[in-house]
């Protein structure tokens, strides 16, 4: 099931490009939602592949939820994030907010666990506390790199708007406070434990989600900016996750023939 999700979420990342050269920017919403969908499906069924029905159930129970509530906070009041309303160019909608967003944040989420895994040390029995902290915060970060990527250009087609431009290409450099804060509350708040994760297949969303974006902003979108600037970021995670991971590979012991 992860490998067939992973191919369709794959042919909608291909064809949007055709899809919007074709028809012209009207079908971007539409598009957008569509490939979100997708993106989440291949996450939770990655998860699947290595958690029981019962801890996925709960973990999307937790992430949904407070997601949007994060959101709502956000768009009411400006607190995290500045001030910022969605249009109504993304449908449906619950009070103000997106439905879609909320699954946005799990399919990234999950994917940003499991690049924070790799890059660290595998945790020992005595680590505790402060294994959790920087695996949080590490997650964090690798999540809101991608919205190096997101943000502008969702501002560009007009699906959320800021009241006051500014900082990234017009986003207010609160906004990634806001993004890593949050990210960071969540895992320690879910606690996906490292061990458990998938990880080989979350990393592979991870830095298919880094490749696809750079292309997608860089040659078809008009935006190299925010390409070269999230494929850098972002780049630094999947690499180093990458590396970290060939490294374990490389001290297993070899087969016995």
């Amino acid at each position: 099931m992860w490998a067939g999700s992973l191919i369709l979420w794959l042919a909608v990342l291909i064809g949007t490009p055709v899809v919007l050269w074709l028809a012209g920017e009207g079908p971007f919403p539409r598009a957008a939602t569509l490939g979100v969908l997708a993106q989440a499906a291949a996450t939770l069924f990655a998860l699947a592949c290595g958690w029981p029905e019962r801890r996925l159930v709960g973990v999307a129970a937790v992430i949904l939820p407070a997601a949007w509530a994060v959101e709502k906070v956000g768009v009411t009041t400006g607190w995290l994030f500045g001030h910022y309303a969605y249009t109504g160019g993304l449908q449906p909608q619950l009070a103000g907010v997106p439905i879609l967003i909320p699954l946005a944040w799990l399919m990234m989420l999950a994917p940003a666990w499991a690049v924070a895994s790799a890059v660290l040390p595998e945790r020992s029995a005595n680590s505790g506390w402060w294994y959790r902290l920087r695996y949080a915060a590490l997650s964090g970060l690798a999540f809101t790199a991608w919205d190096l990527y997101l943000d502008p250009q969702m501002v560009a087609r007009r699906l959320w708007l800021w009241d006051e431009p500014s900082g990234y290409f017009g986003i207010p450099w609160l906004n990634y406070l806001g993004w890593w804060c949050s990210a960071t509350l969540l895992t320690l708040i879910v606690g996906p434990g490292s061990r458990e994760l998938p990880r080989l297949r979350l990393m592979i969303i991870y830095s298919l989600t880094w490749l696809f974006q750079v292309v997608g902003l860089g040659l078809f979108w008009g935006q190299p900016g925010p390409a070269l600037c999230g494929f850098a970021t972002m780049g630094v995670f999947a690499i180093l996750g990458w590396r970290q991971e060939m490294r374990r590979w490389s001290r297993l012991p070899a087969p016995q023939l």
